[in-house]
């Protein structure tokens, strides 16, 4: 086994998440590894973070996000507040700032316990997001599941949060749609040149979300972060609800607030699990507390 990588399983309202302590180190958690953890019971996840050196001056790590799969994701938030309460536990520090591929996030860990994290700016436009041919109103797009004359999901919303989302609105309960069967289908959509996360969204009040999501890479997932301020500001964006909501994912509640600033911040509670180490070239892991073969 090569030098061993310090991990906590983590999770974020039921979002399965390993942080991984790869400071001091120059290599990476390699796809075969993020494939192989994943693979085993114990530590399935939908995220690694991977907290490394800072790259920029005035923040405190660089973190990589790695899916299931072994892809890159942009964006994570349900995985940013993991890390902050890891690092918050090891430092005593409540505010961070860290680079991620969506850029520059800053997050704090509150007196109660729960953690907020700074999403950044939503983007509308079509190349943003991106989409592979032009819309020029991405509040409804042209997209559809099941018969012309019927279909059973359309016209999502679309927007960036540093990774690309597709929402659809439905007016009955979000778990009477087959999201698992919809779900791949429309993450690898031709009009997704880099694939997409894709949620159905219920509006329950002018302050209230139910969400359910498939997540690019990692499939069907009890929380997503990025999907949740997705549809907030999407539904803030559409008239649907006002710019400060709870969005109830299968997890539990997060709070989303769009603020004026157009910035988007995450509220929510992040959980440990079990801690250990594992070789992040093969996958090979073992607990702390016991070896696992």
């Amino acid at each position: 086994m090569a030098v061993e990588v310090q991990f906590a399983k983590m999770n974020g309202l039921g979002n399965e998440i390993i942080v991984a302590d790869m400071r001091g180190r120059a290599d990476r958690v390699s796809p075969a590894a993020a494939v192989a953890l994943n693979a085993d019971q114990a530590t399935r996840f939908d995220q690694i973070m991977a907290i490394h050196d800072p790259r920029t001056k005035g923040t405190a790590n660089y973190i990589e996000i790695i899916n299931s799969d072994g892809s890159q994701a942009q964006a994570c938030g349900n995985g940013m507040r993991c890390v902050v309460q890891a690092l918050a536990s090891e430092t005593g520090q409540r505010i961070f700032t860290f680079e991620t591929m969506a850029g520059i996030l800053n997050a704090e860990e509150h007196a109660d316990g729960l953690i907020s994290v700074d999403m950044g700016k939503p983007r509308f436009g079509w190349q943003d997001i991106p989409l592979a041919k032009e819309f020029r109103d991405t509040r409804m797009i042209e997209l559809q599941v099941g018969p012309v004359v019927a279909p059973v999901l359309d016209s999502p919303s679309v927007a960036s949060m540093g990774n690309p989302h597709a929402i659809f609105w439905v007016e009955d309960d979000v778990w009477n749609y087959d999201l698992e069967r919809f779900g791949p289908m429309l993450e690898h959509h031709p009009i997704f040149p880099e694939r997409a996360n894709i949620t159905i969204a219920q509006v329950k009040g002018r302050d209230a979300l139910t969400i359910r999501t498939w997540e690019r890479g990692a499939g069907l997932t009890k929380a997503c972060g990025s999907a949740a301020c997705a549809a907030a500001v999407s539904a803030a964006r559409t008239g649907r609800t006002d710019r400060s909501v709870t969005v109830t994912v299968p997890g539990g509640p997060l709070h989303i607030e769009w603020r004026q600033d157009d910035h988007v911040v995450m509220t929510g509670p992040a959980e440990w699990e079990f801690s250990g180490r594992f070789d992040p070239e093969t996958g090979a892991w073992q607990r702390d507390e016991e070896v696992v073969a």
